[in-house]
């Protein structure tokens, strides 16, 4: 199960030492929550959705709603919190946990399956079912791509790129967000 945590920013003057506490302290917070086995941060490449997106992959729902997750700042930006708009959160049921993407590559999220992505590129499709919290949009589909075709794929109406602003973080209880250990 994936929990995707996405929004904007609003004040450049703060905006980097926001970015610093949510990737150095906040994002090794949540993956070190029971239930959370892996974590990543992202920045969209284009506008039209929001700037930031986080993708944790969690053993169920019941780990967003747990005491552990609460004191570990889950839900929480603290002093950041004014500035943070645009804000959905979403769970959705998938397989397997969420891919790991390098800085070679880019993210790309889209509302349906782009079959040319799959057949013409090669690219594997890891679709996602909306199941708790916002459940906007009730569906995605995920492609890891390379950088470099990046640029073709950068006008497709309802498909956003997103690059990495950190490696993917993993829990160091090695929980596979599947209950197993």
């Amino acid at each position: 199960m994936f929990y995707i945590v996405e929004c904007s920013y609003t004040d450049p003057k703060s905006e980097e030492e926001w970015n610093e506490f949510y990737s150095d302290e906040k994002l090794p917070a949540l993956v070190s929550v029971t239930g959370f086995s892996t974590s990543q941060r992202f920045q969209a490449l284009k506008p039209g959705c929001p700037v930031y997106l986080a993708i944790h992959t969690v053993k169920d729902a019941d780990v967003i709603n747990s005491e552990e997750y609460r004191l570990k700042g889950g839900g929480n930006f603290s002093r950041w919190q004014e500035h943070i708009t645009d804000w959905h959160r979403n769970l959705y049921k998938c397989e397997g946990p969420a891919p790991a993407v390098s800085a070679d590559e880019i993210l790309l999220l889209s509302s349906q399956p782009l079959s040319f992505i799959e057949t013409g590129l090669g690219y594997r499709a890891l679709a996602m079912q909306a199941s708790g919290l916002d459940r906007t949009p009730e569906q995605r589909v995920a492609y890891v791509v390379g950088r470099k075709n990046a640029a073709q794929l950068a006008d497709l109406p309802g498909a956003y790129l997103y690059q990495p602003l950190t490696l993917q973080l993993t829990n160091p209880a090695k929980d596979d967000g599947e209950g197993n250990s």
